[in-house]
C-alpha cells in the first residue's frame, strides 16, 4: 500500500494569546506593540498547509504579534480580532463560512494556484488563503507570510488569485552518495566535501524547505548507479553497501579520475568510512528524505545514466557490458526495488549514455533500456498496479523516433523527456537555439520536454539578474511542448558551501549563500509578473542598510557580464569552457588566442573577432555586434557595478557579513568583466597587426592586454579574499592568484607576434 503523503504532519506551537487589536487595524507594523494577537485556521493534517502556517506565524512574531493556531471546527476563532485562513478549496466547512462571510467567489483555481481573499468588519480582520489543492494553499500560505516580512499592513493586503507559469519546477541535484556510487563527477572538491551532507536529514531539511519557499515542486537526484546505496536485492544480497565512504585517493582533473562517473578500482582501493550506516538505515534515511519532500509539495525523480554498474561491478557476473543478459536481468530488479522500496519516488529518468554503443540489434541502446528500466517498472506495477511513476528519458546520444517507437510507446505511464536546452551555460543567451529541431521532431508524438538548464558557469559568486530570468523562461517553448525545467550542474554540488574563508558556523547551504539567484528561477518560473518593485522590496528586507534599488542596479549591472561574456567565447559543454577562472579541462588556461579563433555562440549575432577585422581591414561593414561593442558593454556594465558597490559601501559603513560578501561577490563579477572586456580588444588589436604588420596595433595589442593583466590582479585580490582554491570537477583547478602566471603570457604572445 502507498503510504499517505501527509503522514508526517507539521505541527504549529501554540502561543497564549496576551491581548487584542485595536477596534480599527491601521497601525502599521512598525508602531505596532508586542503580543498583538492572531489567530492561524489550518488543518496542520495537511502538511504543507502546517508549513506555511508555520512561517506565518514566524513572519507574525517578527512582527510583534503573537499567534495561536487552531483547528478548523474551532468555533473559537470567529471572534478573533485577527484570523488567517489557510484552506484548501474544497473544505466544505470553510467554504460554507466564506459564504457566510460574503467572500468574494473564489472561482476555478488551477493546480497548485491559490487565491486570497479578505473579509473585514469594526474589529476583525479575517485572510482567506485558499489553494485549488494542498501545494497551492502551501504557496498561500506563503505569500502572506512574505508580504507579512516585506512590511505589508495586514489590513491593506490585496486580494489576488495567482496560478502557475510553468507546472513543474524543478532543482537537478548531482547526489555524491559515496565513493563507491558517486555521482556524474566527483573528482572536484564540491563533490568531496559533500559525501557525508548527502546523508545528514537536517541539510535536507533545509534544502526542501527553501525549495518550497521560492516555489520549485521537482527534486531531480542525478547518479549514474545509486541503487547498491539504495535499495535491498532479493536476488542480489551482496550489492547492498553499508556505511558511507569517500576516497583517501586525492582527485585530479585527468589520470584515473579521467572518466569520473566510473567507480575506478584504484579509488575504491582507499576507502574511508565517514558514516557507519547499515542499508537498512540508508533506506529508512532516504524514506523520510522523500516525505519531507512531499510535506513540502515537492516531487523526487532519479536520474541515471548507462550503462553503469559502480558498486556491483564483478559481484554475481555483473558487468558494464550492453549485451550481458546478468547485468540487464540486475537492472531490472533494481528498477523493481527502488519503485516498491520507495512509494514517494515520483518518477525516474535514464540516459542513453555515457557508456552505451550505438549497436542495431536486440542490445540496441532503447531495447537495452526497455529491457531493463521499462520491464523494471512493470514488474513493480504488477505488485501494486495502481502505482504510478513517471519517466524522464533524455534525448543525449539517441534519437526521438528510436526512443518513442522502443520505449516511450510502450510505457504504461506519463512518459517524458529532456533535453539540454542550453548546453551547459544557462547563463548565456535567454533564447539558445539549440531545441529547435528536437521540437519538430516531439510534435509528432505528442511528447513533452524538461528543460534541462544547466549552470556550469557561475559556482563562486552570487548572481542576480531578474530580467535576464524572466525572458529566458518566458523564451521556453510552449505549454504542449514543455513538461517542465529543472536547474543544476553536473560540475557543481549544491549542498553546503565549502569555499567561504569566513563562513558561518555551521557552514550554510548553496541554496542558502545563493539564495538571490535560486529565488529568481523558482519564483519567476511561478509568477513572471513579479516585477523591480517587489524584488526590491526583498532586497530591502534583506538588507536593510542599504538603498534597494542601488543593491539591485548595482548586483543586476555585474551579473550581465557573465551571459555576455559567454555568447562571445562559446564553447557548448562544461569540459570546454570555466567562465569564473578563464579555464577548461583538456587545454587549462584560455589565451588571447583563444579568444580570437573562438567563434560565439550561434545566432549570437555577435561578430568573431577574425570576421570583424577581415570586415575593417577591407572597408566593409560587419553585420551584428563587434567584438569593440562586446568590450564596451563589459566596460559599462563593470563601471556600473563598480560604482554602486562604491557608493553602498559609503551608504552602509557597517554592514552584515552576507551583505559584505554581497557586494564583494557583485565586485569581484566587475573585475571579471573588465578583464575579458581589455582582453577581447587586445585579441581584436592582436589579429589586426597580424594581419595588416601595422606596428601600432601590436602596440595597442600589449596596451590591452596588460590591463587586463591588472584587472585580473584586482579579480584575484577581490576573489581570493573571500574564497579559497578549488578543484572544478568539470575543469581545472579554479586558483585566481596562481592563474597570474597565465594571464602574463598573454602579453608575451602579443610581444612576441611578428618575430620569426
Amino acid at each position: 500500500m502507498v503510504r499517505s503523503r501527509w503522514r508526517l504532519p507539521l505541527t504549529i506551537g501554540a502561543l497564549i494569546v496576551a491581548a487584542t487589536l485595536p477596534w480599527q487595524i491601521r497601525v502599521s507594523h512598525a508602531a505596532e506593540r508586542p503580543a498583538r494577537a492572531a489567530v492561524i485556521v489550518c488543518d496542520a493534517e495537511i502538511a504543507p498547509l502546517g508549513f506555511a502556517a508555520d512561517e506565518i506565524r514566524v513572519a507574525l512574531g517578527e512582527k510583534g504579534f503573537s499567534a495561536v493556531e487552531k483547528s478548523p471546527g474551532d468555533s473559537s476563532t470567529a471572534r478573533a480580532p485577527v484570523r488567517i485562513v489557510l484552506t484548501v478549496a474544497d473544505t466544505d466547512p470553510l467554504r460554507r463560512e466564506m459564504r457566510q462571510e460574503r467572500i468574494a467567489p473564489v472561482g476555478t483555481i488551477e493546480p497548485q494556484g491559490y487565491a486570497i481573499r479578505k473579509s473585514q468588519v469594526p474589529g476583525r480582520l479575517t485572510l482567506w488563503a485558499v489553494g485549488a489543492d494542498a501545494s497551492g494553499g502551501m504557496y498561500a500560505g506563503l505569500d502572506l507570510a512574505e508580504q507579512i516580512r516585506l512590511g505589508q499592513r495586514l489590513d491593506e493586503i490585496g486580494e489576488t488569485t495567482r496560478g502557475p507559469h510553468i507546472g513543474r519546477r524543478g532543482i537537478k541535484f548531482n547526489v555524491p552518495l559515496d565513493a563507491r556510487t558517486p555521482s556524474y563527477d566527483d573528482s572536484g572538491d564540491a563533490a568531496q566535501s559533500n559525501y557525508v551532507h548527502m546523508w545528514d536529514f537536517s541539510f535536507w531539511q533545509k534544502f526542501l524547505d527553501h525549495m518550497a519557499r521560492h516555489r520549485y515542486n521537482t527534486l531531480t537526484l542525478w547518479n549514474p548507479h545509486p541503487f547498491p546505496s539504495l535499495v535491498k536485492l532479493p536476488d542480489y544480497p551482496d550489492v547492498a553497501l553499508d556505511d558511507v565512504c569517500v576516497s583517501e585517493l586525492a582527485p585530479t582533473h585527468d589520470g584515473i579520475w579521467a572518466r569520473p562517473m566510473f567507480a575506478r578500482r584504484e579509488v575504491t582501493e582507499k576507502l574511508r568510512v565517514v558514516r557507519k550506516m547499515p542499508i537498512d538505515e540508508k533506506i529508512a534515511f532516504w524514506r523520510r528524505v522523500m516525505q519531507h519532500a512531499a510535506d513540502r509539495g515537492i516531487d523526487v525523480y532519479l536520474i541515471t545514466w548507462n550503462v553503469i554498474v559502480n558498486g556491483a561491478e564483478g559481484k554475481y557476473g555483473i558487468t558494464a557490458e550492453q549485451d550481458n543478459p546478468k547485468t540487464i536481468a540486475y537492472l531490472r530488479q533494481c528498477v523493481r526495488e527502488c519503485i516498491l522500496t520507495y512509494p514517494l519516488l515520483d518518477g525516474i529518468g535514464v540516459t542513453a549514455g555515457e557508456n552505451m554503443k550505438p549497436r542495431t540489434d536486440e542490445f540496441s541502446k532503447e531495447k537495452w533500456l526497455w529491457s531493463t528500466y521499462g520491464q523494471g517498472v512493470l514488474d513493480a506495477k504488477r505488485e501494486q498496479p495502481d502505482r504510478h511513476v513517471r519517466f524522464l528519458h533524455r534525448v543525449w546520444q539517441t534519437g526521438v523516433g528510436e526512443v518513442w517507437d522502443e520505449f516511450g510507446s510502450k510505457y504504461p505511464g506519463t512518459f517524458e523527456l529532456g533535453f539540454k536546452y542550453a548546453r551547459a551555460h544557462m547563463y548565456s543567451a535567454t533564447d539558445p537555439p539549440f531545441c529547435d529541431e528536437l521540437c519538430r521532431e516531439m510534435e509528432p508524438f505528442g511528447l513533452k520536454c524538461w528543460w534541462n538548464l544547466r549552470n556550469d558557469d557561475v559556482f563562486n559568486f552570487r548572481w542576480g539578474d531578474p530580467d535576464y530570468v524572466r525572458e529566458f523562461l518566458g523564451n521556453l517553448p510552449p505549454d504542449h511542448l514543455t513538461a517542465g525545467y529543472h536547474m543544476g550542474s553536473d560540475g557543481y554540488v549544491w549542498g553546503v558551501e565549502f569555499t567561504s574563508l569566513e563562513p558561518e558556523s555551521p557552514r550554510a547551504l548553496e541554496i542558502e549563500k545563493h539564495w538571490y539567484n535560486f529565488m529568481l528561477w523558482g519564483r519567476l518560473g511561478y509568477d513572471p509578473t513579479l516585477d523591480r518593485p517587489f524584488f526590491e522590496r526583498v532586497l530591502a528586507a534583506r538588507f536593510p542598510e542599504v538603498p534597494s534599488d542601488k543593491l539591485y542596479d548595482a548586483w543586476q549591472a555585474a551579473s550581465k557580464i557573465v551571459p555576455l561574456v559567454n555568447r562571445f567565447h562559446w564553447r557548448n559543454w562544461d569540459f570546454m569552457w570555466a567562465v569564473e577562472g578563464c579555464v577548461d579541462q583538456r587545454q587549462g588556461f584560455h589565451t588571447v588566442d583563444d579568444f580570437i579563433n573562438t567563434p560565439p555562440m550561434e545566432q549570437s549575432g555577435i561578430v568573431a573577432v577574425p570576421d570583424y577585422v577581415e570586415a575593417q581591414l577591407t572597408g566593409n561593414r560587419p553585420q551584428g555586434t563587434t567584438p569593440m561593442e562586446v568590450a564596451e558593454r563589459l566596460h559599462g556594465y563593470a563601471a556600473e557595478a563598480l560604482a554602486g558597490v562604491a557608493a553602498l559601501r559609503r551608504d552602509a559603513p557597517t554592514m552584515s557579513k552576507q551583505l559584505g560578501f554581497t557586494l564583494g561577490d557583485v565586485e569581484a563579477m566587475a573585475h571579471l568583466g573588465n578583464y575579458y572586456g581589455a582582453k577581447i580588444l587586445g585579441a581584436v588589436e592582436l589579429q589586426t597587426f597580424r594581419r595588416s604588420k601595422e606596428a601600432r596595433h601590436k602596440q595597442a595589442a600589449i596596451r590591452h592586454l596588460q590591463q587586463a593583466l591588472e584587472h585580473w590582479r584586482n579579480y584575484a585580490e577581490v576573489a581570493g579574499g573571500m574564497y579559497r582554491p578549488q578543484l572544478l570537477a568539470r575543469t581545472r583547478l579554479l586558483d585566481w592568484r596562481r592563474a597570474l602566471d597565465d594571464v602574463k603570457r598573454d602579453v608575451e604572445i602579443a610581444r612576441a607576434a611578428g618575430v620569426e
